[in-house]
């Protein structure tokens, strides 16, 4: 999955199973087409845990980073719909990042996607990150692998805390994210303990137990939605 654009909303969170049927209608056919519909939103795809647990990954892919504090996108933000008012509650250790696309490799909409969330450590950034450079630029050749991609979290200096995230109760925020996609689960879940597991992130450069738990997911590609299918 070649990503769209040079920024990116990347964002993680439960939904309980007693709500999940109406969360996915809600999110299908009224917060994907409403966002979807705000100039410089790109593509917009939902994905869910892979061993059938409550967690979902959902990214937006945008045109420009200004597009986080665009007019439209913050009229959204802070006048939800009432369907919106009713599930968003229901998020639970809700995860979400502004970010900026640093690399992108590769390309198609595949089926699986591997989620690593991590933080340099004091120092190591640029080593960090010309070896993860190096990694993901080679992936989207391996067998089962479609595309790797490296997001930073880059919260825009003027952001204030919206309607929505004070429904929601507040939102975590990531650091870097790394997003492997594949059209096969068995490469991406290998990486997960390897080239991006936790003992070679860190020999690389990356904070001890950053990438561990909640930190490191398999999703299955949901649903999915770009402005032309409007």
């Amino acid at each position: 999955m070649a990503l769209l654009g040079e920024a990116a909303l990347a964002m993680w969170w439960d939904i309980a199973a007693d709500v999940r049927a109406e969360f996915e209608h809600w999110h299908a056919h009224e917060h994907f087409p409403e966002r979807l519909a705000i100039p410089g939103f790109e593509r917009g795809s939902r994905w869910a845990q892979a061993d059938g647990g409550n967690g979902f990954f959902v990214m937006y892919e945008l045109e420009s980073y200004d597009t986080l504090t665009s007019p439209a996108y913050l009229a959204r933000l802070n006048n939800p719909t009432p369907w919106s008012q009713k599930l968003m509650p229901h998020h639970s250790r809700m995860v979400r990042s502004q970010c900026r696309v640093l690399d992108s490799h590769g390309g198609g909409l595949a089926g699986a996607m591997l989620t690593v969330r991590l933080s340099p450590q004091p120092g190591r950034a640029d080593a960090l990150r010309q070896h993860l450079q190096a990694v993901l630029h080679a992936l989207p050749q391996r067998p089962g692998v479609t595309a790797a991609h490296l997001l930073q979290t880059q919260t825009p200096p003027a952001a204030t805390v919206t309607t929505e995230q004070k429904i929601r109760g507040g939102d975590g925020v990531a650091d870097w994210i790394v997003l492997v996609a594949g059209y096969d689960a068995d490469p991406l879940t290998a990486l997960a303990t390897d080239a991006l597991g936790s003992a070679a992130l860190g020999a690389a450069g990356a904070q001890a137990g950053a990438v561990s738990g909640a930190a490191s997911g398999l999703y299955r590609l949901s649903s999915a939605l770009t402005p032309a299918d409007l």
